[in-house]
């Protein structure tokens, strides 16, 4: 326990060195991060953290508790990107910690540093931890759901070879109860999940009821107590309005490519094997046989493969393609790599060509990539004949960047890590398992930081710098700043908007054409400029990569 212990302390503190460094290096991007963290600072200006809100108007796409901890984290911080990627970065290291010690009790120390090294060493699950959605949050509590009801189930039928030292009924409850949360997290497809993953789980065993009607109705109370807590309150003071609103904005998701997030059907799996690089391409190996010793040990791979393929097919089926979507998929994927490279360790499965070529394969997509960009970056003019019929993205490429080659060294530090942790791995001796591993998870942790670095405010300043400096320079004024037919949260949160009390402000023509009390700042996209240079009452004040400037005056 004293080990576990150290390795727990020692994992939180790597996490952190990876994850809290130059959060608010970077503004937030459109749409996601900029609009989760205006609801959060409208939280704050309205003094008001029971009903969630965007431009002052009700907002229901989503419950309340991850704007909570952003509104914490900006009393703590002050409102900023810094603070609005901070709980994230903690929610990083609770998990990395979590996923060793559910390791360690699985199979043993050695094993949970493998599952915690390949979650913080895969692309997109690190990358996730740095940024200032949703998901990693609501994943940890969906994952805690279902954590909860297997231990009850191996409490309950008194598997042997793990020690599970509490009553059944608190693994049962204190999983219920986070579920509960993760339903005023994102929503009730937490629940969701996690009940279609048990009745999977119940086909897949020949309908044993492993929890019985009871258990199962224990649970979803808890669950509901929690749930309630926040949407009983909100339906109790403002009546049905959020539920039936959220309710119709989750079928729009389900059955529609809604705000133009189509994709293809495989969308999700092409996600999941390149952003989850290199996890994904030991994980596969894992789906075939892996022999183990112990029963809790087959049936938790079991838990772990039906909740991959019940995530991975409903959002296959759900029209719209983000893709955040499938993110609960890190949670069992990087567990089947940890088993793989375990089973490596002890003489159970070799690598092989196989491996070896998807290591390769989808290890070169990024390191080509990065080593590419700052030459492609210094001769942007190869570029754009690629968008050339995209007038905006056309516009976006004039932003002068410095593109230094320096850029190149996130993908040479990947490229050295692919062809070290290869030479390690061929060799398929226990140790040098090992060492390959941490080649692989080790480099691709450094060089997604690394990568953030070089790239992320590059490429925030080809995709959106001159609006937000735009929307920047309007901080302090007493002004409406809109958009002229697109979308941005960044009009709200980087004006540090005020809550206009006139119900005219979102009336266009009025901003335009009527007797309007404030000054109006417009942004347009060049693609609209035909338009708005007809609106005789807007004077044009500036123009940069694609994007338009327009004031109107109060009139004295």
């Amino acid at each position: 326990m004293n080990k576990q212990l150290l390795y727990s302390v020692l994992i939180a503190l790597v996490a952190g060195l990876f994850f809290l460094p130059f959060l608010g290096g970077v503004r937030l991007f459109d749409w996601d991060e900029i609009n989760f963290a205006e609801i959060s600072r409208e939280m704050i200006v309205l003094n008001d953290y029971l009903r969630v809100h965007v431009d002052f108007l009700p907002f229901w796409e989503k419950p309340p508790f991850f704007f909570w901890l952003q509104s914490a984290a900006m009393h703590l911080f002050g409102i900023g990107e810094y603070a609005a990627r901070f709980p994230n970065a903690i929610c990083g290291m609770i998990t990395l910690v979590l996923l060793f010690r559910v390791g360690a009790k699985l199979y043993d120390v050695r094993f949970g540093l493998l599952w915690a090294g390949a979650y913080i060493g895969s692309v997109l699950p690190h990358l996730y931890f740095k940024s200032g959605i949703i998901d990693p949050w609501f994943n940890l509590f969906i994952f805690l759901g279902l954590l909860g009801i297997i231990l009850f189930y191996w409490k309950k039928d008194q598997f042997v070879g793990i020690l599970l030292f509490r009553n059944k009924y608190s693994y049962l409850l204190f999983g219920g109860f986070l579920l509960g949360v993760g339903v005023i997290t994102k929503g009730p497809v937490a629940y969701l999940i996690v009940c279609l993953t048990l009745f999977v789980y119940w086909l897949v065993n020949r309908f044993y009821f492993f929890i019985n009607a009871w258990h199962f109705l224990l649970f979803s109370f808890m669950t509901c107590v929690m749930t309630l807590a926040w949407y009983g309150l909100e339906t109790w003071q403002h009546g049905p309005w959020f539920i039936n609103e959220f309710m119709k904005y989750n079928y729009r998701l389900f059955s529609t490519p809604d705000a133009g997030h189509a994709g293809f059907p495989g969308y999700h799996f092409a996600v999941l094997l390149v952003g989850c690089f290199p996890a994904s391409i030991f994980a596969l190996r894992a789906f075939r046989n892996t022999p183990q010793q112990f029963n809790y040990q087959r049936d938790f791979k079991r838990w772990m493969i039906i909740l991959f393929w019940v995530v991975l097919i409903l959002f296959t089926i759900v029209k719209s393609k983000i893709v955040h979507y499938s993110s609960m998929c890190y949670f069992p994927m990087t567990y089947l790599t940890a088993l793989t490279i375990y089973q490596m360790w002890e003489g159970k499965i070799r690598f092989n060509g196989w491996m070896r070529f998807g290591l390769i394969a989808v290890g070169s997509l990024y390191c080509i990539a990065t080593i590419a960009l700052p030459f492609l970056g210094r001769r942007i003019d190869l570029v754009r004949p690629f968008v050339e019929k995209d007038p905006f993205a056309l516009a976006n490429l004039d932003a002068n960047i410095n593109w230094s080659l320096w850029c190149i060294i996130p993908g040479i530090i990947l490229l050295i890590a692919i062809v070290t942790g290869i030479r390690f791995l061929n060799r398929n001796q226990p140790e040098e398992t090992m060492k390959g591993a941490i080649a692989f998870f080790a480099g691709t942790a450094v060089f997604v930081l690394a990568t953030l670095i070089a790239y992320i405010g590059r490429i925030e300043g080809i995709s959106q710098d001159a609006a937000m400096r735009f929307y920047e320079a309007q901080q302090g004024k007493d002004a409406y700043v809109v958009t002229h037919k697109f979308r941005s949260y960044g009009r709200y949160f980087y004006p540090r908007e005020p809550n206009h009390a006139n119900p005219k402000r979102h009336d266009m023509d009025w901003l335009y054409y009527g007797d309007i009390d404030k000054d109006v700042y417009v942004v347009a996209k060049i693609t609209s400029e035909a338009e708005t240079d007809t609106i005789h009452t807007l004077k044009k004040i500036g123009e940069e990569n694609g994007f338009l400037f327009y004031k109107r005056e109060k009139k004295k």
